[in-house]
């Protein structure tokens, strides 16, 4: 697999481009600062009318304008708005007025592998893609670390689009190492890991064990430090030394716990729905579903959203964060 850095990238690229950003929500306001402090001064940022983020984008010093307006003379436009919003962006806004020859760069790719956008021939289509939140792309920037990126080409007409994306990405903040792969691979792991892992299957482990002790009589909030809040502090180790590392940091106590009951809290069963999760990623069924619930005013995700202020744990949470109020603190500016 290979691997560009920050010396494989000609800033000369993308400096004295016009780049068009659409959407400036995390990961769009990230790309247009840390464009904008690697000397890339040709960013706009396009906006839907009456986006609340446009007060945002022109306190930073930034050209706000329509979608359409923000594309019609841009070198590169960035589609940094949600998965959901961007088909229809790019067919009524973008595809009527880009210009021949533009670069249509994609920091997901959700939208081009699921087809729910089939992008004008004449275009160059890459994906640059950061392995983290916004937030966590500009403290990176700022503090001189960066965060690891993936690359992608999916439409190479120019000859020169895996030599964009490596600027583009060395200018953002992922110099530190941008991992050639595709479109398909991106999306398909992405989503499974967001759904199985990273905020699916992690938030239900959470909620199970401190639902585990408190339903046995345990005091709420030692069920939330057991069961939330230390958990920062092991992945903090496996994110610094590895799954063998953190095992190396932790009491024997706790490693012989972990060794001889983790399988049996995330066993077979588990194991046999990830790969039914990976599946409905893979034949598009997730995508599909997001896509209908989002056309119909997103009623299930609203009302799961509703019933998150009803539940134990996140009451409990509020009342211990406020005792610690450094903990959610971000060097981002």
């Amino acid at each position: 697999m290979r691997v560009y850095r920050g010396e494989d990238a000609d800033l000369g690229l993308i400096r004295g481009k016009k780049i068009a950003l659409i959407g400036y929500g995390s990961q769009g306001r990230a790309h247009a600062l840390n464009m904008r402090d690697s000397g890339v001064d040709g960013v706009v940022i396009g906006l839907h009318s009456g986006s609340t983020s446009a007060a945002k984008a022109k306190a930073a010093g930034f050209a706000v304008m329509t979608n359409a307006e923000a594309a019609k003379d841009a070198d590169i436009v960035v589609m940094a708005a949600p998965d959901q919003v961007l088909p229809d962006v790019y067919a009524k806004d973008l595809a009527p007025t880009m210009k021949k020859g533009a670069a249509l760069l994609f920091i997901h790719g959700f939208a081009i592998h699921f087809g729910f956008i089939k992008p004008r021939a004449d275009l160059d289509v890459l994906m640059v893609a950061p392995a983290g939140p916004g937030t966590a792309l500009r403290s990176g920037f700022l503090e001189g670390n960066g965060l690891i990126g993936l690359l992608a080409v999916h439409s190479d007409i120019s000859g020169k689009t895996k030599q964009l994306g490596v600027a583009y990405g060395a200018a953002i903040g992922c110099g530190v190492g941008m991992i050639e792969t595709d479109f398909r691979s991106e999306t398909e792991t992405d989503l499974f890991g967001e759904q199985s892992v990273l905020c699916g299957g992690s938030v239900e482990l959470i909620k199970a064990g401190f639902d585990t002790l408190v339903e046995a009589g345990y005091a709420p909030e030692l069920a939330y430090f057991e069961c939330l809040h230390q958990l920062k502090l092991i992945v903090d180790l496996v994110h610094a030394r590895g799954i063998k590392g953190m095992y190396g940091a932790i009491s024997d106590t706790a490693e012989f716990g972990a060794r001889t009951r983790g399988p049996r809290a995330v066993g077979e069963a588990t194991r046999r729905e990830m790969k039914r999760i990976l599946e409905e990623v893979q034949n598009g069924k997730f995508a599909n579903e997001l896509m209908n619930e989002c056309r119909t005013g997103q009623p299930k995700l609203k009302a799961m959203r509703a019933k998150d202020g009803e539940q134990i744990i996140e009451k409990i949470g509020a009342e211990l964060r406020a005792l610690m109020p450094w903990i959610g603190k971000s060097k981002a500016t």
